[in-house]
């Protein structure tokens, strides 16, 4: 009897709490959003934009060219014949969204199985923009906690779920993104040449895993394998870590296959085909 008025404070704090945080720009901003989504045949002007949302023309236009300079929203016409539509680079958002969260839904369960098999933490990730994105973990037991944050962006070169992701992609669309992010020398181990990389990256087709051996941080090592949807595509790809231990080429033998396994049970949960 009584949970219910605990119930009831709880929720009227969560309320109070929620309007304190609200940043009323921002949510007129998003406002404009889903006003657009709901046009998005014909576009809207910018005085039929404003009227909708009910705030000035020079807030409306100032939130337009905040949007168009991100690629967010998209512009034709000129003066008053000017219309507005949702841009690229908000369907660009939308399936990496969907995507991460369709593959963490089905990774995460085996990424406990693995965590639990292995005694290591263990991640999925993605690959944005060039850079490896963790989008879910499973931290393994005892004090030792990696830098494993979810939303972290990796270098690909220095990272196993990076070297997974960039082997399956062409060759020459590897080579422009190591161009454009660079491959800084992480510790000693970090491979800093580009045909060494591309090298690194036939090992990882031909073995179907990558290794980070020291690469990205000093007496921590890493084995990943790559993950796969229903169309062959590269997914993601999922990772254990852990201190590097001192019979490692011992232990990396009997890490790989267990990775590989993992990876291959969650791509057949995304309806990829068994191997």
């Amino acid at each position: 009897m009584t949970e219910l008025p605990v119930a009831a404070e709880e929720r009227g704090r969560r309320a109070l709490t929620g309007t304190r945080y609200k940043v009323k720009s921002l949510g007129r901003a998003l406002d404009l959003l889903d006003v657009l989504a709901g046009r998005s045949g014909s576009g809207l002007s910018l005085t039929e934009l404003a009227r909708a949302l009910d705030i000035s023309k020079p807030t409306a236009y100032a939130i337009l060219q905040t949007y168009l300079a991100r690629d967010l929203i998209s512009d034709t016409g000129e003066g008053n014949q000017r219309r507005y539509r949702l841009g690229l680079a908000l369907a660009k958002l939308g399936d990496v969204a969907v995507g991460s969260f369709g593959l963490v839904d089905a990774a995460m369960d085996e990424l406990r199985r693995l965590t639990d098999e292995l005694q290591m933490t263990s991640r999925v990730a993605i690959l944005d923009d060039g850079h490896a994105v963790v989008v879910g973990r499973v931290d393994g037991p005892g004090a030792v906690r990696f830098d494993a944050a979810l939303g972290r962006r990796e270098l690909p070169h220095s990272s196993a779920v990076g070297k997974a992701l960039l082997a399956q992609l062409p060759r020459e669309e590897a080579k422009a993104i190591l161009r454009r992010l660079g491959m800084p020398r992480r510790t000693a181990h970090t491979v800093t040449s580009v045909a060494a990389f591309l090298d690194e990256l036939e090992r990882v087709v031909r073995e179907g895993y990558a290794v980070d051996d020291e690469e990205d941080t000093e007496g921590v090592s890493c084995i990943a394998a790559c993950v796969f949807d229903r169309s062959g595509k590269a997914a993601g790809a999922i990772s254990v870590t852990g201190l590097k231990p001192r019979d490692w080429p011992r232990r990396r033998g009997f890490l790989a296959p267990a990775v590989k396994s993992c990876a291959a049970r969650i791509s057949q949960r995304l309806g990829a085909q068994a191997p």
